[in-house]
């Protein structure tokens, strides 16, 4: 087992190094939009991943964090003109704060009380976002430019725009991956196995939770105001319970407590919700529904997660 372990340690600086080339070179392969929007659900779901997979909390209210850094980050561009980085930092910078509110309030309850609180507070910030004028309500914040990066770079180019989103994947993928192997981590990861012998160490476990799920809204926001550039468009559904959900289901799908496993998710549903919308219209909410069930009776360690199983059991033998 040791040693099938220390090899996934090797090979994981090459298979990220691999990744990164592909990353590279895709948008002249694939069409550079559909990548973005897997790019950008890959880091949400890997936010997500960062808090449930490494913390254990259960948080039904990411969608509020997502959302409410689209929406932030469309005002700054769009009704006070500011470039597109500094609307993604403002984005950012919002989600984390609204983390904080919601850390503050749910992070001493454990279990289905903590995703429960979370979800209440998320649908709070649904039903701002639906009466507040400056949102738009139900048409959502559209024409929201892609502006000029730093003032110089065109991102209606498609092209920019992909590069620039791969480049805040890349950033926020780094920052998930360093805290994860940090000090910092691993009393998260001690905390996640076992609360009260954390607690007896003389760790304030509640300060590390708050710490951690701040991070994980800040990451979400990151990918939400990126999102909103790409699509130059904020819209209700950014916020509302059903991509909490998904994004629950991206995370389980791929590989819960994996590094690539939410990214993996995250792709998979895209891939299907693009495919599939055309020709089963409605129904891909029930096709996704019955990929959460099988996932979880069937598959509970996701793709990744069952791959690295195979892998360990081959090295065993």
């Amino acid at each position: 087992m040791n040693n099938t372990n220390s090899m996934f340690a090797r090979a994981m600086p090459l298979l990220l190094g691999a990744l990164f080339v592909i990353g590279l070179v895709a948008p002249f392969a694939v069409y550079p939009t559909f990548l973005m929007k897997i790019l950008c659900f890959g880091l949400f779901a890997c936010a997500f991943n960062l808090l449930l997979g490494f913390v254990g909390l259960l948080s039904f209210g990411h969608a509020a964090f997502l959302g409410t850094a689209g929406y932030i980050c469309g005002m700054l561009v769009r009704d006070a003109g500011v470039t597109p980085e500094v609307g993604i930092v403002g984005g950012t910078l919002a989600a984390g704060a609204l983390g904080w509110v919601f850390g503050v309030l749910a992070i001493r309850r454990t279990g289905i009380y903590f995703a429960m609180i979370t979800l209440a507070l998320s649908q709070m910030v649904y039903f701002i976002v639906l009466q507040w004028k400056a949102t738009g309500g139900e048409d959502g914040l559209q024409g929201v430019p892609r502006g000029h990066l730093f003032g110089v770079i065109d991102l209606s180019n498609n092209l920019a725009m992909y590069y620039l989103v791969f480049a805040v994947f890349c950033i926020g993928f780094a920052i998930i991956y360093r805290t994860i192997h940090s000090p910092f981590g691993q009393i998260l990861k001690a905390i996640r196995e076992n609360e009260p012998r954390a607690i007896s160490l003389g760790y304030d476990v509640a300060k590390f939770k708050l710490l951690a799920f701040v991070l994980s809204a800040s990451l979400a926001g990151l990918a939400g105001a990126t999102k909103t550039l790409v699509f130059q468009l904020a819209s209700l559904t950014d916020v509302h319970w059903h991509m909490s959900g998904e994004v629950v289901l991206m995370t389980l799908l791929g590989g819960l407590g994996t590094i690539l496993g939410p990214l993996v998710g995250a792709a998979t549903i895209v891939s299907l919700q693009s495919e599939l919308a055309d020709t089963v219209g409605s129904w891909v909410t029930v096709i996704m529904g019955v990929i959460f069930v099988i996932c979880v009776l069937l598959f509970r360690r996701g793709i990744v997660g069952e791959l690295q199983a195979l892998i360990q059991r081959a090295g065993i033998r």
